[in-house]
């Protein structure tokens, strides 16, 4: 498996954290590093024309490092924006910290 600095050449950083998003092919991405305030929006990002290409998506975040709230809420876009093109998105892996925050503000069952 790559480490996160072989990740981060590949995809990108923020000035304050590092992230990725690797297309593994196949409709299979993964997600390592920061996915936060700092990210969520860069994510968002780079993910738009890579997720357009696909019917079903299978999202692995088993190598996300950091996750909050904002986190959560781009999940939660992605399965609005995989619905909005009648496309299927599932996610492997979701951190504990996204669980429990989905959990405490009754949003579970969307993800």
């Amino acid at each position: 498996m790559l480490s996160l600095r072989d990740w981060r050449v590949r995809q990108g950083s923020s000035p304050v954290s590092d992230y990725a998003l690797q297309d593994l092919g196949e409709g299979r991405f993964a997600v390592a590093g920061e996915m936060s305030f700092n990210t969520a929006d860069q994510l968002l990002r780079s993910s738009d024309s890579l997720f357009r290409q696909h019917q079903s998506l299978q999202v692995d975040m088993s190598a996300v490092s950091k996750a909050d709230s904002a986190g959560l809420a781009l999940l939660l876009e992605w399965k609005a924006r995989a619905a909005q093109r009648n496309a299927e998105i599932r996610f492997e892996a979701i951190p504990d910290s996204l669980q429990a925050i989905a959990i405490t503000t009754e949003v579970s069952d969307l993800l």
